[in-house]
């Protein structure tokens, strides 16, 4: 599958996404994706975890883990926000640092 980080597109096979201090690692291999406070991701993901603020254009599979806010569709996993969560519907458990609004 293919995903869009940023504005640089990536092929994943699992789609684990982790960018922590502007290093950015899908499924297990290093790729520069410069300034990632805010991370933008064109695509269904499998689990995120970064330390800024993250945006899926669509689903997320697995969990998410943000330092700051969340948006996206779907999350078939947890939530877990330092800052706002703003997602279509989540099957798992949302645990946020500011407010939460589920569309569904």
């Amino acid at each position: 599958m293919n995903i869009t980080i940023n504005g640089m597109r990536i092929n994943t096979s699992k789609g684990d996404v982790t960018i922590t201090n502007n290093k950015c690692i899908v499924d297990g291999k290093v790729i520069n994706i410069g300034d990632s406070r805010e991370v933008i991701i064109e695509g269904s993901v499998n689990n995120i975890n970064v330390t800024g603020s993250v945006e899926v254009k669509r689903n997320v599979t697995g969990n998410i883990e943000a330092g700051g806010s969340v948006s996206c569709r779907n999350v078939e996993g947890n939530v877990d926000a330092g800052g706002s969560v703003n997602v279509g519907r989540v099957k798992g458990r949302v645990d946020a640092g500011g407010s939460v609004n589920c569309s569904r």
